[in-house]
C-alpha cells in the first residue's frame, strides 16, 4: 500500500480555469489547470506570490470530469475617468471585457505526493490561511470541498479510475452511466498533448509558466449502488471544514 492520495471535489455555481487569457478576453478551460490547483494549495498554506513553489511542482496531478458544465460569458463594461494629456477636461473610457465561466460543473481532483506532504496539504486545506476559490475570487467552492487522504488507492491513476462518481443526484438521473473524462500528468511515453499550465513563478513582476505533458482518456462510469453511501460518508467527513475560513 502506498502513501495514498489527496482528493478535492470542485463544485460551485461558477468556476473559471484560464491558461491563455489575454487583455480583455478571459477564457476558461473545460477542466481545472494544474497551475490553478497549485495556486490554491499555496494560498491555503499562506504563501505569497513571491514565495518559492518548487516543492509543489513535484506533485502528481489528475482531474476527472464528474459533471460537464456549461460555458457562459460575462460581458462587462467598466466606467472610469481618465484625464487627457495637456488638458483639464475628462473623458469617459468604457473598456469592454469578456469573461468566460463554467456553470454547474464538478470535478474530482487527485493529488499524489509522499505521505508527509499529503498530510501537510490536507491540514492546510482544512484550515486555509486565505479564502479559497475556483479559479477566480468570484467563484467560491461548495461543500464538500476537501475529501481528505484516501489510502485505498495506489496512486492518482487508480483513484481517478475507481473512485465513485461524485456528480449531483439530478445530474446522475439525467446522465445515467455517463463515461467520464480523465486528464492527468502523462507518464513515460504516454501519448498526449502539452498544456502551458505548469507555474514557474506566480510573481506579479515576472509571472511565468511552462509546458506540461497531459494524457486524456475516457473510462466507464465507476458508479455503483454504493455511491450514495460513499458520498454521504465523504460529506460527513468534510462537515467540519469551512473553505472560506482563514485564521
Amino acid at each position: 500500500m502506498g502513501s495514498g492520495v489527496l482528493m478535492l471535489r470542485l463544485a460551485g455555481p461558477m468556476q473559471s480555469w484560464g491558461d491563455a487569457s489575454r487583455f480583455n478576453r478571459r477564457e476558461t478551460r473545460t477542466e481545472p489547470t494544474k497551475s490553478a490547483i497549485i495556486g490554491l494549495l499555496a494560498s491555503a498554506e499562506g504563501r505569497t506570490r513571491e514565495d518559492p513553489i518548487e516543492d509543489l511542482l513535484q506533485l502528481s496531478f489528475g482531474v476527472r470530469v464528474e459533471q460537464q458544465g456549461l460555458v457562459m460569458r460575462d460581458y462587462q463594461t467598466e466606467k472610469s475617468i481618465e484625464r487627457k494629456r495637456n488638458s483639464t477636461s475628462f473623458a469617459k473610457v468604457l473598456p469592454v471585457t469578456n469573461r468566460y465561466y463554467l456553470s454547474d460543473a464538478m470535478f474530482l481532483v487527485v493529488i499524489g505526493a509522499p505521505r508527509a506532504t499529503l498530510e501537510t496539504l490536507d491540514d492546510a486545506l482544512r484550515h486555509p490561511r486565505w479564502p479559497l476559490y475556483l479559479g477566480r475570487r468570484s467563484c467560491p467552492p461548495a461543500y464538500p470541498f476537501n475529501l481528505g487522504i484516501h489510502e485505498e488507492y495506489e496512486g492518482i491513476e487508480d483513484a481517478l479510475e475507481h473512485h465513485p462518481w461524485q456528480a449531483a443526484s439530478w445530474y446522475r438521473r439525467s446522465h445515467p452511466g455517463e463515461r467520464l473524462e480523465i486528464v492527468r500528468d502523462a507518464v513515460g511515453d504516454e501519448s498526449g498533448e502539452v498544456q502551458n499550465d505548469l507555474p514557474v513563478s506566480f510573481s506579479q513582476r515576472h509571472r511565468e509558466y511552462s509546458g506540461r505533458a497531459v494524457h486524456r482518456y475516457y473510462i466507464a462510469n465507476p458508479s455503483d449502488k454504493r455511491h450514495d453511501e460513499a458520498t454521504d460518508a465523504a460529506t460527513d467527513a468534510a462537515a467540519d471544514h469551512d473553505p472560506m475560513f482563514f485564521a
